[in-house]
């Protein structure tokens, strides 16, 4: 049973890699102990939004990822 976590954008960076899997269920806490201090720090702010299987979740902290899900980190877009 697991879950796929992807890295998107500047979080990549900071994550060192594209994505992670993960034992599920997962819950918010458990994707701040598994994506380790750096993406943690930038999930707590409001500008982080996380999807899980396609969805972004009006409340982050809901987060209930089952098996097979992913579960995506999208910082905010930059450019012009």
């Amino acid at each position: 049973m697991a879950v796929t976590i992807l890295f998107l954008g500047s979080l990549r960076d900071i994550a060192g890699e594209e994505s992670r899997v993960v034992a599920a269920p997962l819950d918010w806490q458990g994707l701040l102990d598994a994506v380790g201090e750096g993406v943690a720090s930038q999930l707590h702010g409001d500008r982080v939004n996380v999807a899980c299987a396609g969805k972004v979740l009006g409340d982050k902290r809901d987060l209930l990822a089952k098996d097979g899900d992913e579960v995506a980190l999208l910082p905010p877009v930059s450019g012009g």
